[in-house]
């Protein structure tokens, strides 16, 4: 399954490269695309993933927007 995280910060490149190699690191999830603002990640989304994914985010910097 597929889902968008939407992230706050980012405003170029390096940060795209700061988000992937933190989200490379985080097991279970499949890296579909990375881009300024958001990650397309493939993944069975449990609480506990959502929170890796979260934790990765904010380890590279940046912040994961709350769903609207």
């Amino acid at each position: 399954m597929r889902s968008v995280i939407e992230i706050d910060g980012m405003s170029c490149n390096h940060c795209v490269m700061s988000v992937r190699k933190e989200l490379e690191k985080v097991k279970g999830v499949t890296i579909v695309d990375v881009a300024i603002g958001k990650a397309v990640l493939a993944a069975e989304m449990t609480a506990g993933l959502r929170e890796e994914i979260s934790s990765a985010i904010l380890r590279a910097g940046y912040q994961v927007r709350p769903p609207s």
